[in-house]
Parts: structure tokens; C-alpha cells; sequence
């Protein structure tokens, strides 16, 4: 079942919290000198156009990055973030393109540090392809996410993340995620996972947290980041990212920005966030 198009979602308040999570951790990376490897399972397209019919028929960009776009009031790593999003749109002040993950990544990568990024949707994979083409340490997949975590684990640089985003289409997936932590850090215990979850029905989420509870891994930091209370109702209420060893800076950081992220993205007063360890070290 491959109907999932990121088009419609992209910039929206999740793609926020997830790629500012992203930007923290690769930046810790790159802070040595030493390559690392950056696995994507579920790449999407890389750029999206927000005048795409999908984009302007959600409107969920507006809600996401188009409430930060502008304001001059930015906590120093939020700007670092939306400074990686007008790169995408030549500087300019128009907002016209959305970076997905694997753009976002690309823009941090240096000439030897390597990604490697999947997408299995036959649509959105020639459009990942083209983006990417022209980027000689990014390799492009058509294949399963979840599997490449078993054939390209552990690196050679023995630095790494693993940024796992699945569409959540089925139910199943929410045990693959927790399954596909567990066989990467079989093979690469040291790498960093980094796993966006949706809120849609919170019993749902709630199958990832224990089912890495029971792993037996350590180190486990969730951040999520709510605009509005859980409801029964149609619709993602809250969404987040669960982080395995995470740098250590990621929970200060995290802790430092979501409240000003809370006020500008649900001016509304109704959202909430939270950062804690599902399991310390």
C-alpha cells in the first residue's frame, strides 16, 4: 500500500520539530572531523513545491514553517533552521519550496560524510532521483527502508544516523519501527535513530515507546510536540521524534526552543510539548 504523498503534509507544524531535530543531530555530528554515514528509510521526494495542488490544498505549511518565515524574534537554532529553508528558495523572501529530510541533511553533509536515502513510492522515487543526482556522496534507493538497515549496518565511518520516517499507512508499521531499531542496533549499537511518530490515536504511538522499552536498549530521549489535546477525532493531534542516543546537548536544546515554538506555531494557546527519557542511560 503505497498511497502516501509527503506533498501534502510538507511544512507542516511535524516537519518542524522533526527536522530541527534532524539539523541538532547532524550537526553534533559534524562536529569531528571524521565522516559519518546518514541513513534515510523513507526519503519522500527531498523538495517540495508548497504551489503544488497537494501543498495549497492542505495548507499545513502555513501552520508549520510559513509562521516562522518571517519573524526577526528567532531563537538562535530556529533561525539555523529556517536560514536551511531560504537556501532551497535562493534567499529569497518568497517561500515557494519545502526541504524534505534527506535536503535538509544534504545541506549539512560535507565531502566526506555519505547518505544513503530510500524511497519505495513509484512516483516519488524519480523525483528523489533527479533531486539528488547531482550530490557524488549521496546514493539513491528504490528499495525497502526497513531492510537497508540490515544491509548497510554498521558503516564503515562507525558514525552515524539512522532517521526513520515511515508514512504509518498500516498499523503493521509501528512494529516494523520498533523492529527495525532493534536489528540496526544489533549491528551499530553506537549510531544515533532518530524515529518521527504520529499522534492519531495515542494507543497507537504509544505501541513504539513500549515496544523499546522491551528491547532492553538504553538511552532512549523522546521529544514531542502537541497542537492540540489527543482526541478520538479525524486528524494527527501531536507528532514527535523518539531519539536513540541522542548528543547529549539534543535535550537542552530541545527543552530550550519548543516553548517559543509552542507560542508561534499554535498562537491559539492550545498546544503543549514535553522532552523525556523513555530510558536513561
Amino acid at each position: 500500500m503505497l498511497s502516501y504523498r509527503h506533498s501534502f503534509h510538507a511544512g507542516n507544524h511535524a516537519d518542524v520539530i522533526k527536522h530541527i531535530v534532524l539539523m541538532l543531530i547532524l550537526e553534533n555530528l559534524t562536529i569531528k572531523e571524521k565522516g559519518f554515514y546518514y541513513l534515510d528509510t523513507h526519503a519522500g521526494v527531498g523538495r517540495y513545491r508548497l504551489a503544488s495542488a497537494e501543498a495549497e490544498k492542505t495548507g499545513e505549511y502555513k501552520e508549520g514553517i510559513g509562521r516562522l518565515w518571517e519573524r526577526d524574534d528567532l531563537p538562535p537554532i530556529v533561525t539555523r533552521y529556517v536560514e536551511l529553508i531560504k537556501k532551497l528558495n535562493y534567499g529569497g523572501r518568497e517561500l515557494r519550496y519545502y526541504a524534505g529530510s534527506p535536503m535538509i541533511a544534504a545541506q549539512l553533509l560535507r565531502p566526506q560524510d555519505r547518505a544513503c536515502l530510500s524511497e519505495l513510492h513509484p512516483a516519488d522515487f524519480p523525483l528523489l532521483r533527479n533531486n539528488f543526482k547531482e550530490y557524488k556522496n549521496i546514493q539513491v534507493k528504490s528499495e525497502n527502508g526497513f531492510q537497508l538497515l540490515k544491509a548497510t549496518l554498521p558503516p564503515k565511518e562507525r558514525r552515524g544516523l539512522v532517521l526513520i520516517d515511515p508514512p504509518y499507512e498500516l498499523k503493521e508499521d509501528y512494529d516494523l519501527v520498533v523492529k527495525a531499531v532493534e536489528e540496526g542496533h544489533k549491528r551499530f549499537a553506537t549510531g544515533t535513530y532518530a524515529i518521527w511518530y504520529p499522534v492519531v490515536l495515542r494507543q497507537q504511538s504509544k505501541r513504539i515507546f513500549k515496544g523499546l522499552v522491551a528491547s532492553g536498549i538504553r538511552k532512549i530521549l523522546k521529544i514531542e510536540f502537541a497542537v492540540r489535546p489527543d482526541s478520538d477525532q479525524r486528524g494527527m493531534t501531536a507528532s514527535g521524534m523518539v531519539v536513540v542516543n541522542p548528543p547529549w546537548q539534543l535535550e537542552q536544546q530541545m527543552r530550550e526552543i519548543l516553548p517559543y515554538l509552542c507560542q508561534t506555531l499554535v498562537p491559539e494557546g492550545c498546544g503543549s510539548w514535553s522532552v523525556e527519557w523513555i530510558v536513561p542511560e
